[in-house]
């Protein structure tokens, strides 16, 4: 059986990303895309020949072809190769967020070793591949450490309120109507007079298929058809609230869903899973699907939020990230990231006007009752009820 060492590198780049990067599967990706050893290899930056020997060297460790040729068409990934790629990938894509979350506590320590000047914000969210551009840009631009730690919606907004993290990030669906399942999770956690939302981006939310779609989905109807298999994202998490409320709206019965009880941790994982054949159709961000080459079938938008305490929003940290969201150089460094907006990035969001269940009514029998005392009472109440 074959072990994995890992390690760690050192590097003055903020371009560089946390990746579980191998030169094998590095190979295995290129010929997938491409068809073609030479072509991987250019992609890659390295000789044919160089490609070529590694490729026969892993063959002979491992104990079967990688790679096939077809007479005319090139090589393409043996059926050994494309398990193990994906098996690869699918991992990956589950061991990032946790991969991340070790790198930035790392990174936090090493910032203030050489710097201890630096600004440090600690924000828990849930995860998005636009927060690590953003982690980037911040250092870059104005020696800003975003302490990034990943973790779902509702657990990030319970963090910052008591007082682990000042910034918390979560994301809701534009489906936020009264009795909604939004409005039953999200309701107890943010009040009004206590917390501040920070606009982010939004971004496109959808089904993800196989190339081509060959099981021909259309949209969550389909989700019930006899043979297509669906992969979740597990409980607790953002998008599996968005994805039972969906299905709730649409009148379709998670017991008629095959592989509803199956889950992923990330919009990557879902992604990597749909890819690998292990399942027909997931729903996930848009960008996602686009990294595997999958095909998206739009589902709507939802807006990406960080959520604060009222006195935060006035502390030196969390004013320089709002002036770095509104700049131009942030809507150009996401620019080329499929299904994101960030137009109304670092403006700050009125919590009635965003999250419409706040508007409360006058109680009935009570002329020129005051209708902020309800609101006040709900303020009083802990965020982590």
């Amino acid at each position: 059986m074959l072990r994995i060492k890992m390690a760690y590198t050192l590097v003055q780049e903020t371009g560089t990303q946390a990746q579980l990067d191998n030169p094998l599967f590095d190979m295995l990706a290129a010929i997938h895309q491409t068809g073609s050893v030479a072509q991987a290899a250019q992609r890659l930056g390295l000789s044919y020949r160089h490609v070529w020997g590694a490729l026969r060297k892993w063959e002979s460790q491992l104990g079967s072809d990688l790679v096939v040729w077809n007479q005319g068409r090139g090589a393409r990934l043996s059926g050994f190769g494309e398990k193990l790629l994906f098996a690869e990938q699918r991992a990956k894509a589950r061991a990032l967020p946790e991969l991340e979350n070790l790198r930035a506590g790392m990174e936090r320590e090493f910032a203030l070793a050489f710097d201890p000047e630096v600004h440090v914000l600690s924000l828990h969210a849930s995860h998005d591949l636009a927060l690590s551009r953003l982690k980037q840009y911040t250092e870059r631009e104005a020696r800003l450490h975003l302490n990034l730690h990943f973790c779902p919606s509702m657990e990030s907004i319970e963090a910052m309120s008591c007082g682990e993290c000042l910034l918390a990030g979560f994301h809701v669906s534009e489906d936020r109507a009264p009795g909604s399942l939004t409005q039953k999770a999200f309701k107890k956690l943010l009040k009004p007079g206590r917390h501040k939302l920070i606009n982010f981006l939004t971004r496109q939310q959808g089904m993800m298929v196989a190339a081509g779609n060959p099981m021909r989905i259309a949209g969550l109807a389909d989700l019930k058809r006899a043979g297509v298999r669906f992969i979740n994202r597990q409980p607790g998490s953002g998008t599996r609230l968005e994805i039972d409320q969906m299905l709730a709206r649409e009148g379709i019965d998670s017991g008629s869903v095959m592989g509803y009880d199956n889950t992923e941790t990330t919009h990557l994982a879902v992604a990597a899973a749909v890819a690998s054949g292990a399942a027909d159709v997931g729903i996930g961000i848009e960008a996602a699907a686009a990294q595997f080459g999958l095909d998206f079938i739009p589902l709507g938008r939802e807006q990406y939020y960080f959520a604060c305490l009222k006195e935060t929003l006035d502390t030196p940290a969390v004013i320089r990230l709002r002036e770095l969201l509104r700049q131009q150089q942030w809507l150009e460094a996401i620019g080329n990231m499929p299904g994101y907006n960030a137009q109304s990035s670092g403006e700050v969001a009125a919590l009635r006007k965003a999250l419409p269940w706040y508007a409360f009514r006058k109680p009935r029998g009570r002329a020129g009752a005051d209708t902020g005392g309800q609101a006040a009472a709900d303020a009083r109440v802990p965020a982590t009820q």
